[in-house]
């Protein structure tokens, strides 16, 4: 299977946005600012990250699971077995 997909390209940005979310986060922490600042940035990281994880998941299951079993290079089984291994990250 080819690892190189489309998505990176849109997930590559939302992680180094969220990658410059956490330094700032950290100078907050260093400034001594307010919990609740931090906590809402923290908030922002999760959404940030849980965006990629979820069009990374889902340009697999579509792009790697259903194309490799229509194509013949999956098995019925392997691909339940692959999509109870991306389970476990929802």
């Amino acid at each position: 299977m080819d690892m190189a997909h489309e998505t990176h390209t849109f997930i590559k940005p939302r992680l180094k946005q969220a990658h410059g979310h956490i330094a700032k986060v950290i100078e907050m922490m260093e400034e001594g600012r307010s919990c609740s600042e931090l906590a809402q940035q923290l908030a922002a990281i999760e959404s940030t990250i849980r965006g990629a994880k979820r069009l990374l998941v889902q340009d697999h299951l579509e792009r790697c699971i259903v194309d490799a079993v229509a194509d013949g290079k999956m098995s019925r089984e392997d691909a339940i077995q692959e999509f109870s291994f991306l389970v476990k990250y929802f």
